[in-house]
């Protein structure tokens, strides 16, 4: 049976994540007077994302809610369990407008949303939170192109376990064979996916996995520009995969 719906990630899939992250950070530390503490940018942003990796787990596992996970983040960050929750707050308020002004899309990902609007129906899988997601989406002006939006912190269980890409294609009534999912990681995506029945496909943005043996499983692409002709879509958009 044809694939009739395709389900997203949207960090690093549909959302350049790192890049925002990155730069919204560098900003926000410049801004406070912090930079200078961290050796570098890039000793700070990956200081700052083990924390977040760190914490996000204590919110997925329920050991603690989506606000305190944020003040968490900012007290181990800054090495200052004293502060208030106003203070952290306030802290990371405004790290968020520098994150939140370098949000936006891949140039790939309205194009490939425009072909495959009138072939395939679309949702979005996230193991985040509706909180951030949603509000994400809106901004970036694309949260009308999906049916549904579904995140781990909501459902209760998180990629690559199956029971959350079966979720997905539950709130579209579809079976998983009807479904493609296509996500950046490819364990977490990729492997998930195909464990859980759905067609696959990992996309691994300029060769950022080259030295990961693929595996298993999923279709890898490196554009979204070759999605349309992997779905064997009706659209002359589309291109040869550069892997082979």
């Amino acid at each position: 049976m044809s694939i009739r719906a395709v389900v997203w990630d949207v960090d690093d899939t549909l959302f350049d994540y790192t890049t925002a992250d990155r730069e919204g950070m560098r900003a926000h530390l410049v801004a406070e007077g912090l930079l200078a503490g961290y050796g570098s940018a890039e000793e700070a942003l990956a200081r700052w994302r083990e924390i977040t990796d760190l914490q996000w787990a204590r919110f997925a596992a329920g050991e603690v809610d989506f606000v305190t996970q944020r003040r968490d983040r900012t007290r181990v960050f800054l090495d200052r369990p004293e502060l208030t929750d106003t203070e952290a707050d306030d802290w990371f308020e405004r790290y968020l407008a520098h994150y939140e002004a370098a949000w936006s899309l891949f140039p790939d990902v309205l194009p490939v949303l425009d072909a495959l609007a009138a072939s395939h129906r679309h949702a979005v899988l996230s193991n985040s939170s509706l909180i951030v997601q949603d509000r994400k989406l809106r901004v970036l002006g694309v949260h009308d192109r999906f049916e549904a939006i579904l995140c781990a912190a909501e459902l209760g269980v998180s990629k690559p376990e199956p029971g959350a890409f079966l979720a997905a294609c539950d709130a579209l009534g579809l079976a998983p064979h009807e479904v493609a999912y296509v996500g950046d990681h490819p364990e977490i995506d990729g492997r998930g996916a195909a464990d859980a029945g759905l067609l696959s496909v990992w996309i691994d943005r300029g060769g950022a996995y080259a030295t990961v043996d693929p595996p298993v499983g999923p279709r890898r692409i490196a554009s979204l520009s070759e999605l349309p002709a992997l779905l064997g879509a009706d659209t002359r958009f589309g291109a040869p995969s550069t892997f082979g």
